[in-house]
């Protein structure tokens, strides 16, 4: 029997809620050039780029202001760039440059943010400046207007950085992260096809030099992949994220897509590996599985979990999961099990189904007063999907214990509902003749 499709996209939709950082897996770098190396930089990256040279009294000062901010003197910091920035004036572009990186520092490192990325956007502005101090620059405020949710802005500050970069290192290709954060931005934005081209290239990048990209780029791709409803591409990506991260959660989504994509007996084995591991652990889960193990026809085994989880606290004796159980012992055809917990069952519902059902228990286990007991609690409370069966059990449970007029009463209250009819007709001939049976020797006996 197989796993309704409710159940098995509420395994998946559940473990596949899917909430992404704001830039993952590439750490925003925001720091300002090493003070004490700035002027071999500085020589280092002008033989490409004619650029001016960093002044030692503007150094002097500029060092003094790093000094305070790491000493966490945050006001007097941008006390002192103040001082600096009185100068503007006769500070040459790449002076001007390492002032506003420094401002961007400070603003950062205190959380703020848009006026951080307002100095960051004027340090590329001063020309010209070191080709490699522009190229660092552009990407962390790509980094940060992610951050930020300003998605187009990341976009053209990563392509400002490809243009730059392509004229600077002509033979070099565009790195992972890059394609990475431009997939971020497009999932951000809903453009998904788009989100997965880039997101696939990253990750092929680094695939092709045996490497293993950043987990949190394969969770990205798994993202883009279900809102495309690339069922088969986003299993794919949680067999990658099983075999190289091992987590709980994965196995449990990758066994959910499994069922998704109608192949329930990879989702149970997936499922059964992943508690075999000890990763079954919550509630949820544990249910799903049992759940498996019903439809799977392995009813004791989900009977046996469901306990566990009881005894672990991981599930509640709630309705829902009490009848689960009784259900499960039921179909494994122990109904000395399944009676205790149905009942308990019965007494949390408001509608007489269950007790119904715990009648025609009784019926087959030969407990014929608890049948009529049972039978009359589901009549009491109600709300019966098939009224006429309830009567049925009542009147056969009373033929066996001899109260044959109160077994007619009942069997004729059955033959009022289709479903009972016929054979509750068959019992009331049968009842009639044992009846006449018995009054006869009664009869007899009395003479």
């Amino acid at each position: 029997m197989k796993l309704n499709n409710k159940k098995s996209s509420n395994l998946s939709c559940k473990v596949l809620g899917l909430a992404l950082c704001a830039v993952i897996g590439l750490g925003i770098n925001v720091t300002p050039m090493a003070m004490k190396n700035a002027q071999a930089q500085e020589d280092s990256q002008r033989e490409t780029r004619r650029t001016p040279a960093l002044r030692v009294k503007v150094y002097d000062q500029l060092s003094r202001a790093q000094k305070l901010a790491d000493e966490g003197k945050t006001d007097e910091a941008l006390e002192a760039l103040e001082n600096v920035k009185g100068k503007a004036s006769s500070m040459n572009s790449y002076e001007l440059a390492m002032m506003y990186n420094f401002y961007g520092f400070i603003y950062y490192n205190v959380e703020r943010f848009d006026e951080a990325i307002a100095s960051f956007e004027t340090v590329v502005e001063q020309q010209p400046i070191p080709e490699s101090f522009e190229l660092s620059t552009l990407f962390s405020l790509a980094q940060l207007h992610m951050m930020r949710g300003n998605f187009d802005k990341t976009v053209a500050f990563l392509e400002r950085w490809e243009t730059l970069n392509a004229s600077v290192n002509s033979n070099s290709e565009i790195p992972a992260k890059n394609y990475v954060l431009k997939a971020q931005a497009m999932y951000q934005q809903k453009s998904y096809d788009k989100a997965a081209s880039y997101i696939e290239k990253a990750i092929e990048i680094v695939e092709a030099q045996d490497d293993i990209p950043d987990e949190n780029w394969y969770v990205l791709q798994r993202a883009v992949y279900y809102e495309l409803k690339q069922s088969e591409k986003v299993k794919d990506v949680l067999l990658k994220l099983v075999r190289h991260f091992d987590k709980p959660k994965y196995w449990v989504q990758l066994a959910g897509m499994y069922g998704e994509l109608g192949e329930e007996q990879k989702q149970l084995a997936i499922l059964e590996t992943a508690y075999q591991q000890g990763y079954i652990e919550s509630g949820s889960d544990m249910f799903n599985l049992a759940q498996l193990y019903y439809y799977h026809q392995m009813p004791f085994k989900g009977a046996r979990l469901i306990e566990k989880g009881f005894v672990s606290g991981a599930l509640d004796k709630n309705l829902k999961n009490l009848k689960f159980l009784s259900q499960c012992w039921v179909l494994a055809k122990e109904n000395e099990e399944a009676v205790p917990v149905m009942k308990a069952a019965a007494d949390l519902s408001d509608d007489g189904e269950l007790d119904a059902q715990l009648g025609q228990i009784y019926l087959n286990m030969e407990k014929w007063q608890q049948a009529i007991t049972a039978s009359e609690a589901a009549l009491e409370k109600g709300g019966l999907r098939n009224e006429g069966t309830v009567h049925l059990v009542k009147g056969m449970a009373f033929f066996n214990v001899g109260q044959y007029n109160e077994a007619l009463n009942e069997l004729a209250e059955a033959e009022k509902f289709h479903s009972s009819k016929g054979m509750a007709q068959q019992w009331s001939k049968f009842v009639e003749t044992e009846k006449a049976s018995a009054d006869r020797l009664t009869v007899s006996l009395s003479q």
